[in-house]
């Protein structure tokens, strides 16, 4: 357990990160602190002069006590360097590392240091991450997105970003409810290829399986109904599959049961991208369904995950470091003063074939 004192640092921090507290703002006094945290006065006061010694807070005496922004230039160190936050959901798997890749190789020629977090896909985990940024006080952002495809509680630290005219851009998705740059492959389209690739092949019985808290598996889904619509082929809400960042986990266990209740009709699968497409690849052999003689596959991202795997998947493209490089170069851009910088860029993605699909014979 946190010690009581580091509580109300945590707190008064998020606050002021937040803009909860504004800058020259009073904060509760050490009597009000003391009844709201059930503390003793010197544990407040332990927690008032740490945030004065970081820059968070200054005290006058007989007055009260501040807010201060005097951490950022405490954090920058007066270094001529200009550093840019980097946030991901994850950093060593999938398609993570060649996207950081493309950022840190353009930083690199611009001798931009570069600061990076990652969430995990965990709303908590990103809260920290934007404090920490705001902290260090970095110069320039670039976000992947949290749970994109559900309503994001950390906005208010997105919208102080935006008072300091610290800018950021997103990669990978966005928030909806933020007027924000971008840089994103074009998910509709993805799904959209990969069904009609499919029917192309003669395939009417295209289930999915897609992620829905995150703005790709929505799209991915849009895309795929689409393709079906355009067809006039029936969706069928059973052969869908759907999870998210918390039952990811379980995916093995609910494909068994998913394959098993679908596998008379369905011929075919669209997955959310190569890592679901090599689970189902994994799941099929345990059942003993054939790929792609009784079951075609595609996913999608074209990950090195999906090149090194011991059978070739069918997939998309995805842009990758070429997208890392962008955002850094936007982000580079946009501090050295460049106006009329693209608000939205869509990658558009391209098929490539594998050994998993297989065209259907009468």
């Amino acid at each position: 357990m946190k010690p009581k004192y580091q509580v109300i640092i945590d707190d008064i921090k998020s606050n002021i990160l937040s803009g909860a507290y504004s800058l020259g703002e009073q904060i509760p006094t050490e009597a009000a602190l003391q009844d709201m945290y059930k503390v003793s006065r010197q544990t407040v006061r332990k927690a008032i002069l740490e945030l004065s010694n970081e820059g968070f807070l200054r005290s006058e005496k007989g007055s009260g006590t501040y807010v201060s922004n005097q951490y950022r230039s405490k954090s920058a160190g007066g270094s001529n360097i200009k550093t840019i936050g980097v946030i991901t959901t994850y950093i060593s798997d999938y398609i993570f590392p060649s996207i950081i890749r493309g950022i840190e190789g353009r930083l690199n020629e611009d001798n931009y240091s570069l600061l990076l977090a990652s969430t995990n896909n965990d709303v908590a985990q990103e809260k920290k991450a934007l404090e920490m940024m705001l902290s260090y006080g970095v110069d320039g952002l670039i976000i992947e997105p949290t749970k994109s495809n559900l309503y994001n509680p950390n906005i208010a630290y997105y919208l102080s970003f935006k008072e300091q005219d610290v800018p950021f851009i997103m990669i990978n998705a966005y928030y909806e409810e933020l007027e924000v740059p971008f840089f994103c492959l074009d998910d509709v389209q993805s799904s959209y290829l990969a069904t009609k690739e499919l029917i192309s092949k003669g395939h009417t019985q295209i289930g999915i399986i897609a992620k829905m808290d995150d703005l790709q598996g929505k799209y991915r889904m849009k895309g795929y109904i689409k393709a079906l619509g355009e067809a006039k082929l029936r969706f069928h809400p059973e052969q869908v599959l759907s999870f998210d960042t918390e039952t990811k986990q379980e995916l093995s266990a609910n494909l068994k049961e998913f394959l098993n209740k679908n596998r008379d009709e369905l011929t075919a699968i669209v997955c959310y991208n190569d890592e679901v497409g090599l689970e189902v690849v994994h799941v099929c052999r345990q059942l003993g369904i054939l790929i792609p003689d009784e079951l075609s596959i595609i996913g999608q991202d074209n990950s090195y995950i999906a090149k090194n795997a011991n059978i070739k998947l069918t997939t998309l493209t995805h842009p990758q470091e070429h997208m890392g490089r962008d955002a850094a170069d936007w982000i580079i851009k946009k501090l050295q003063g460049k106006k009329d910088l693209p608000n939205t860029t869509y990658y558009q993605p391209e098929l490539i074939e594998g050994e998993t699909v297989k065209k259907m014979t009468n």
